[in-house]
């Protein structure tokens, strides 16, 4: 089972992909703590990928796929065509740091990477893809 959502990069449309992705989801054995995690999990990369990487313009587009497999596993895909971040490429600060310096932002790769049990990011004929797996 699949399902997509196209969406212009405006911090004002990630209600709709909240929506979306607890739609999708619906009736498909997530407990409503999982479901909970997940739609933080990517509501934190497209916020992050509409700011960073679009400059929140409604006029750029990213589309959202998920995959559903008979397995209890699930592959989100948030596919846009803006700055490239390999989020495995980053290096996050030691926790003790960011305190240390009363920062704001930071935790939000951490954040995903903990719910997520697989994180890949590729480039696909000219579009880049952040693959997140969770299996349940």
């Amino acid at each position: 089972m699949s399902y997509q959502y196209n969406i212009g990069c405006s911090l004002n449309n990630l209600k709709g992909v909240r929506e979306f992705i607890r739609n999708s989801l619906k009736g498909q054995g997530v407990s409503e703590l999982e479901m909970g995690a997940i739609v933080l999990a990517l509501d934190e990369m497209c916020s992050n990928l509409m700011i960073h990487a679009h400059h929140c313009n409604p006029d750029h587009k990213i589309s959202m796929n998920i995959h559903i497999s008979g397995h209890q596993q699930f592959v989100f895909e948030i596919i846009d065509d803006g700055s490239m971040f390999d989020i495995n490429q980053y290096q996050e600060q030691e926790l003790d740091s960011l305190v240390h310096e009363k920062r704001k932002g930071g935790l939000g790769i951490r954040l995903v990477k903990s719910i997520m049990d697989k994180v890949e990011y590729l480039r696909e004929d000219g579009k880049n893809i952040c693959r997140l797996t969770k299996t349940i």
